[in-house]
């Protein structure tokens, strides 16, 4: 039974990131989860840390 539930976690991602928008004076705030009931989504998810794009990584093949 407990390896079962492990297998459920290995497979979990990080919650992704957005802006949030206060809408009593229009501060951005990033955040995973809503800060609270005065806020508003203002972005699509972000994959990296603190609402940046996550960095990409190119790979030169060697001859």
């Amino acid at each position: 039974m407990a390896a079962a539930c492990l297998a459920g976690t290995a497979w979990a991602a990080p919650a992704p990131w957005y802006f949030w928008r206060s809408k009593v004076d229009g501060k951005r705030v990033c955040a995973q989860a809503s800060p609270g009931p005065g806020w508003a989504r203002d972005s699509t998810p972000y994959d990296g840390p603190g609402c940046e794009a996550r960095r990409r990584v190119f790979v030169i093949p060697m001859r």
